[in-house]
């Protein structure tokens, strides 16, 4: 049974969806815009879900929200988007979000406008109010909704609503945009991505969920949780994990021992 509080959220998250008759969700198969999904597709609301493909995000990642998609029977698409090919945010500014989520807004609106969908939502929670979040102001220039933060909806209510709504990702971890493992201030490339990609890749097969590989040039800084840093200081693992990242073209390999935590980067910014 539901916490009575959190019941009422999710009636007033129906309730919010159901009045916009229809909508494209922007959809990255997250646990967050996957619950937005899984509740919209409850309601009679015409639902159409996008998924950005771009060398920003894993492909695994977007082959998992395909995968959940069609679990769910809603009508999914996967776009390509070109925030790669945009100065400003290759350039890496702290508003960097900003310039993706602009382009990414501007490519839904099109795509709400020739299916005849009214309205644009996406997965913001009530938590992120708090957070250093750019691409919200990109979101409220083009009128995007987020349903789940006008419902009152946290992290740890999304996750327990997505649990007792049997989404099979309910647990999974937060999974920001590569971009985020690469300090601001320093371009932005393709083969940057790609090394990020192949070291997160790499120490997923230990079955740490939780991983960030930041990319400070030469140097790659592994973050993950303390209960970890046993596991990949063995000295067999450390040496197989230190030849590959050699391989991938880091010089030096770091463990931070501050441990994982989402945003470090932006531990820099003048709050």
């Amino acid at each position: 049974m539901l916490p009575a509080d959190l019941t009422a959220k999710l009636e007033q998250l129906k309730k919010n969806l159901t009045e916009l008759e229809s909508i494209l969700v922007a959809y990255s198969g997250g646990v967050d815009s996957s619950l937005l999904l899984k509740v919209a597709s409850t309601t009679p609301v015409k639902v159409l879900a996008v998924t950005a493909a771009s060398p920003t995000y894993p492909q695994a990642e977007i082959e998992a929200a395909t995968r959940l998609a069609r679990e769910l029977g809603v009508q999914h698409m996967v776009i390509n988007t070109n925030e790669m090919d945009n100065p400003e945010f290759c350039a890496n500014p702290p508003e960097r979000c900003y310039h993706c989520k602009k382009e990414l807004f501007a490519t839904l609106q099109e795509l709400a406008r020739e299916h005849g969908l009214k309205a644009i939502v996406d997965g913001a929670n009530a938590d992120d109010r708090s957070d250093f979040r750019p691409g919200s102001q990109a979101a409220r220039e083009y009128g995007v909704k987020s349903p789940l933060q006008e419902a009152g909806l946290t992290k740890d209510d999304i996750r327990q609503l997505a649990r007792h709504l049997g989404l099979p990702n309910w647990d999974k971890p937060s999974m920001a945009c590569l971009s985020s493992r690469i300090p601001y201030g320093q371009a932005i490339t393709a083969e940057k991505l790609k090394q990020v990609a192949a070291a997160e890749d790499y120490l997923r097969q230990f079955g740490i969920k939780e991983i960030r590989v930041r990319h400070h040039g030469t140097i790659a800084r592994i973050e993950v949780n303390p209960s970890a840093f046993a596991l990949l200081i063995d000295s067999k693992v450390r040496a197989n994990l230190v030849n590959y990242f050699h391989t991938l073209g880091f010089t030096y390999i770091t463990m931070d021992l501050e441990g994982f935590r989402s945003g470090s980067m932006n531990a820099v910014l003048n709050k």
